[in-house]
């Protein structure tokens, strides 16, 4: 019999917890859960967050496959293709997020329940949008008792929207410090004083900040009718539907193909090089690096059934998107991704979060116009860059060479003289060359660049 592993990051709960098996992920319901259960199931709650797509479904497996005293059911939950984290995501995804998890909330009081939990891990983003994962985040709702999961809900998606908001920092950097969410002391600290002027700001953080840390606040929980809490949940929503991204924040990358290419021109001719470099149809999974605005990402898209489109601009991310939103289905998952600095293994014992190393590695990566940013304005040793990329691709590699002689390589430049050498052609094929064979190497007409397609050895 194959051995089952317990998944690392499911220890918190004492309702039940995932576990491996056999390649698939399953989740066990310990008898602390029964009864909340089978009130999910009854109460029709289940049926309708599944027919509405907001929970991830399940099949019931009639078996212990812990060998747990604990037991009393496992579930087999429709896989997700790819895990992401919070602090991988754009403002508009952790605002929907945000958005699903409200939604979810008073579904659920109107079943005779309530979220106990309401952090971003417990949402993953499938088809372009947000469904919840976490099938034991359900108990049975008390109106003597507060909704225990408020403060969460602030310090995981509240917060780090109104922090984004007000002083244009990008939330996912502080969620990769803060992976419990951003503290209501921090948060206030960081908001300016003008956001006391917007009564949800002041209730939400300021007053919570003032009267979270009272002894008789933490003994004397206030609690709320159903006709009170749902106005909670209701003006929450509100407040973050009114959140937006400064669109004048600085971008690295905004508008780079509209506005800092050589010429319409010569993306017309690269994307027809693309274009013939990939076969009809790819299978597995395909990643985007450096995929800014995501014009490259769309067509792989195109051929293949997910795409993880990663770029360290989170403006990018945002804006890529948005535009797969607006189309209501999308294989393309948009991240905030630093390839200097990737999310590394995090949480308990460094293991409760994967690497994104870990997770993303993939069939077939893209990487144009990337290599040339590594190697000259990030100071990464070309043979660096060929490892990074040989870790992450399992098969195929598309990849872009622009010489030092290019326009945009010149601008990196031009100001530093200690970018590492030899930076050419033929040490590009020397170094990419330990880890791929050279399968087709095509000039981009007009310019000194190189599209190559590479397998991995």
């Amino acid at each position: 019999m194959p051995e089952q592993i317990h998944h690392p990051a499911s220890y918190k709960d004492p309702s039940g917890f995932i576990f491996s098996y056999n390649g698939k992920y399953y989740r066990q319901i310990n008898l602390a859960y029964k009864e909340d259960y089978e009130l999910f199931i009854s109460s029709g709650l289940y049926s309708k967050l599944k027919e509405e797509n907001l929970l991830i479904a399940h099949e019931e497996i009639n078996k212990n496959l812990t060998g747990s005293q604990n037991w009393y059911s496992t579930l087999l939950p429709r896989q997700i293709s790819f895990i992401s984290y919070p602090y991988e995501w754009c403002f508009d995804q952790l605002k929907d997020a945000a958005l699903l998890t409200l939604k979810i909330m008073k579904v659920s009081i109107n079943h005779g329940m309530i979220l106990k939990d309401a952090t971003g891990f417990n949402v993953q983003f499938e088809a372009g949008k947000p469904i919840f994962i976490d099938t034991l985040s359900f108990e049975k709702y008390d109106e003597k008792k507060p909704w225990i999961a408020y403060r969460q809900f602030c310090e995981s998606f509240l917060f780090p929207l109104l922090i984004e908001h007000y002083r244009e920092i990008d939330a996912q950097k502080l969620l990769s410090i803060f992976l419990d969410g951003i503290p209501v002391g921090v948060t206030s600290k960081l908001l300016p004083g003008k956001s006391k002027t917007s009564l949800s700001v002041w209730l939400h953080v300021f007053l919570q900040n003032r009267v979270g840390n009272s002894q008789s606040q933490q003994k004397n929980h206030v609690a709320f009718s159903k006709t009170k809490l749902i106005r909670l949940i209701d003006h929450l929503e509100s407040t973050i539907r009114r959140l937006t991204l400064n669109s004048s924040h600085k971008s690295t990358w905004n508008h780079y193909y509209d506005e800092t290419i050589l010429s319409q021109n010569y993306l017309s001719v690269k994307e027809n090089i693309f274009r013939e470099l990939l076969p009809t149809k790819i299978e597995g999974r395909v990643m985007d690096l450096g995929c800014n605005d995501g014009y490259f990402s769309k067509i792989l898209a195109e051929r293949s059934d997910l795409v993880i489109a990663a770029d360290f601009d989170s403006q990018c991310i945002n804006r890529l998107y948005l535009s797969e939103k607006s189309k209501g289905h999308s294989n393309i998952l948009p991240l905030c991704i630093d390839l200097t600095n990737p999310p590394p293994s995090t949480g308990f014992r460094n293991a409760e979060r994967q690497s994104f190393a870990t997770r993303a590695q993939s069939e077939w990566i893209a990487a144009l116009a990337l290599v040339h940013h590594l190697v000259l304005s990030k100071n990464i040793p070309l043979g660096d860059v060929a490892m990074q990329l040989a870790d992450l691709c399992s098969n195929m590699l598309i990849i872009e060479f622009v010489p030092l002689e290019d326009e945009k390589s010149q601008q990196l430049i031009r100001l530093k003289t200690n970018y590492h050498k030899p930076y050419d052609v033929p040490a590009f094929e020397s170094f990419f060359g330990q880890y791929f064979d050279i399968v087709e190497r095509k000039p981009v007409p007009g310019t000194e660049r190189l599209l190559y397609c590479m397998k991995k050895k």
